[in-house]
């Protein structure tokens, strides 16, 4: 747990605002002090956020941990969430009119006013309008609230009156508060084939942030422009060595003249190259031979301590280089050219600017090949840049990041690098499959963008078991609820669900199934009438020492897949005790009360409480919530056992391959606790690694776990030496269990995370 974890719980269980008043700290700092002004621009809406939320917990206007945080608003209006998922007091939807609100108010000659807008919006003419969106697609939606209008609009022109009006009016008392116009675009929906990690115009916005490398450039300058200078300066004083030392004879006029000459180029390079200023330090060797220079052209003669200096400065540059014109100092000055002539990143990303502009800016593209491609002759000649240059992989990275394919072409080519990045694309997947149960093609584009959209609503800061809102809740999606024909949707919703956990499992083998992925999954499930149980990564800050009752389903589905596995002897799981809890428990839920929306399931609560070794389910330090969680990852697998036993999904790879992967990001990980001052968090993810490659290798037959057990600690010596030796434990642990002992034998050791501690990994 960091920092800010333990300022969230105290902000969230004693109304404390230290956590809010150090992030408007933070922000206000940065908001005076950085360098770049778009991000103390970004600072200063920070501080008036963060300002708001602080005014806002102590006037009673925001309730901070409730899922309707704000007084007066329900909970489907989108609010404006800060880090650490604290609610300010006001709608993302509010605030003054947005461009496209005054331009669509002039238009229809009515006040520049939310009210009117809605109102004329209800028209005939505000209809036919709605209608020509609709049904040319070429709208936006940014903010879920955005699609209620057009919803009205569908709906009446589907003749399903009642529903619309019943629409307007849940709306009408926010008409003149938020905005549910939707934003016109000249572009139609996007392809929901191909997805994209940026658009081109974030590809582009990215690049035209990118300034020259101050420590490149000057370093360039140094190459290009004033060694080569000092070259002639070393020349023109060698002019002087009658005997092989400088100034055995006088310099006559045609030499002083020259030395003027050069002393008045140097005066006007000075001028222009202002980033290297090594040539101005009278220390340094030019700047030595340059202040000789100046004297001498003065007709002042130098003293002995200017002419010692004068001497050592020019013999050192000969000994170190040679003379110029020599063969070593020509070979060494062609490579500095060389290198002095390579094209600076900032002006490669300028290029590629050029190349992004002939693009449309509001969506992926298809091909980025050409956009990456070397500089061509006529790129060259317009710009200067050498033909043939290779794009840095800095510059490739951004632009590839705008690749609009198929996701599982994202993930091969590097485009999607973690799980949390998979979970940030898979919403363009999502909102395509759940738009599928609608058979008309305008309401069906609407559904989807409105999804997308909804996606980006960030998530509160919730307490007392309270889940985040659902897209089922919006008003205008209740609304055409009775327009699907969830037929159509259920099969592709599945293929989609099989698709996303397989490639997140093989891609990602050693990683926690991040909750945004969760959410999604379970949205497909619910499409799918799956009935498959997803659970969340809690957070240990703000545990409250219960779980909801999917979690002892999610440990029934484990139980039925893996028991009597290795990994059910590993943990020291009895997972037949824990389907006959869950029975139990299903049984108790359907006759009582408690099993409404937001009751906690006590027994499996108190089974984590037990096997963390804490007595009771509440009022433990974060470290002791953390192990009461992992114990609950342990149950339930955290969606493996789900993704495998309820989902099918299948990974091409293989089981024991991708146990293999988990036992090299156990490796890789553990080798970051090494001279790490704050290793926890590492250690986590390595237990996480290490859990994960258990259940896959609890899928593997007898004879593949042997013999990947036996070569685990060959793989351990191939990286840094701490590892082997941190991990030796750990691995002494599962041969035992192989052997039919416990992890706890001799001096083996059960490789969890969390601890109240010191962890022994350490």
């Amino acid at each position: 747990m960091n920092d800010d974890a333990e300022q969230q719980l105290s902000a969230g269980s004693d109304g404390s605002v230290t956590y809010q008043h150090g992030r408007l700290t933070r922000a206000f700092l940065t908001a005076l002090t950085h360098d770049d002004a778009g991000t103390r621009s970004r600072a200063r809406r920070r501080v008036r956020g963060w300002r708001a939320v602080i005014d806002g917990m102590a006037d009673g206007r925001l309730a901070i941990g409730s899922r309707t945080p704000v007084a007066g608003l329900p909970a489907w209006v989108t609010p404006q969430v800060l880090r650490g998922g604290f609610a300010t007091p006001h709608a993302s939807a509010g605030g003054p009119l947005l461009p496209y609100e005054r331009d669509a108010a002039r238009s229809a000659g009515v006040p520049a006013e939310r009210s009117a807008l809605f109102a004329y919006c209800l028209t005939e003419r505000g209809l036919d309008r709605l209608y020509a969106l609709l049904d040319s697609g070429r709208y936006e939606v940014a903010i879920p609230e955005e699609a209620a209008l057009l919803t009205v609009a569908w709906l009446v022109r589907a003749g399903d009156v009642t529903a619309a009006v019943g629409l307007v009016r849940v709306l009408e008392p926010f008409a003149g508060r938020l905005r549910f116009t939707p934003r016109p675009s000249a572009r139609p929906a996007p392809d929901p084939r191909g997805v994209h990690r940026r658009t081109v115009g974030d590809a582009a916005a990215l690049l035209a942030r990118r300034r020259p490398h101050s420590a490149v450039e000057t370093q360039r300058e140094a190459l290009g422009v004033w060694q080569p200078f000092g070259d002639e300066l070393l020349t023109h004083w060698l002019e002087t060595a009658g005997t092989g030392r400088v100034l055995d004879h006088l310099p006559d006029d045609a030499w002083r003249q020259r030395g003027a000459a050069l002393l008045r180029r140097y005066q006007d390079l000075a001028a222009i190259h202002t980033r290297c200023t090594k040539h101005r330090d009278p220390k340094e060797n030019l700047g030595i031979l340059r202040g000789a220079l100046e004297e001498t052209a003065a007709g002042r003669p130098l003293n002995p301590r200017q002419l010692g200096l004068l001497r050592h400065a020019v013999e050192s540059m000969v000994r170190r280089r040679d003379r110029p014109g020599s063969e070593r100092h020509t070979r060494l000055r062609a490579r500095q050219a060389v290198q002095a002539a390579l094209p600076s990143h900032h002006a490669l990303a300028q290029l590629v600017l050029r190349r992004l502009s002939a693009l449309p800016q509001d969506t992926g593209t298809a091909d980025t090949a050409q956009l990456i491609a070397d500089v061509t002759e006529p790129e060259a000649r317009e710009s200067g840049l050498p033909a043939g240059t290779v794009l840095p992989p800095a510059i490739r990275r951004v632009v590839e990041a705008a690749l609009s394919a198929p996701i599982r072409t994202l993930v091969e080519r590097g485009v999607v690098p973690s799980a949390e990045v998979l979970a940030e694309l898979v919403p363009q997947l999502v909102a395509a499959a759940r738009a599928r149960a609608y058979p008309d093609p305008a309401l069906r584009h609407l559904v989807a963008a409105d999804y997308r959209a909804f996606r980006n609503r960030r998530s509160l800061l919730l307490l007392g078991l309270a889940h985040q809102v659902r897209v089922e809740e919006l008003p205008w999606v209740r609304a055409v609820e009775g327009h699907r024909a969830p037929e159509e949707s259920r099969e592709p919703a599945e293929i989609v669900l099989r698709e996303l956990g397989e490639l997140a499992v093989q891609a990602f083998p050693g990683t926690l199934v991040p909750n945004p992925l969760v959410r999604e999954l379970g949205v497909l499930s619910r499409q799918a009438e799956t009935g498959a149980p997803f659970v969340e990564e809690l957070a240990a800050d703000i545990f409250e020492g219960t779980f909801t009752p999917k979690f002892l389903t999610a440990a029934r589905v484990a139980a039925e897949l893996l028991g009597g596995s290795l990994y059910e002897r590993y943990y020291a799981i009895d997972y037949a005790a824990v389907r006959n809890l869950a029975i139990t428990e299903t049984g108790k839920a359907l006759t009582r009360a408690g099993a409404r929306l937001g009751a906690g399931s006590p027994a499996f609560a108190e089974l984590c409480a037990q096997r963390a070794g804490r007595a009771g389910t509440g009022g433990r330090s974060v470290a002791a919530n953390g192990m009461v969680i992992e114990q609950a990852q342990i149950l339930t697998t955290h969606n493996l056992a789900t993704l495998v036993g309820h989902v099918g999904i299948t990974p091409e790879p293989g089981w024991d391959v991708l146990a293999r992967r988990c036992f090299t990001t156990v490796c890789r990980t553990t080798a970051r606790v090494h001279n790490n001052p704050r290793p926890l968090p590492t250690i986590k993810d390595a237990a996480y690694a290490w859990r994960q490659m258990l259940f896959y290798l609890s899928l593997c037959g007898p004879d593949v776990q042997a013999e990947f057990i036996a070569h685990l600690d060959g793989e351990a010596a191939r990286h840094p030496g701490h590892v082997a030796a941190r991990l030796a434990p750990a691995l002494t642990g599962l041969r035992h269990v192989a052997a039919g002992g416990t992890a706890e034998d001799g001096t083996g050791r059960r490789f969890l995370g969390w601890t109240t501690t010191r962890h022994w990994l350490r």
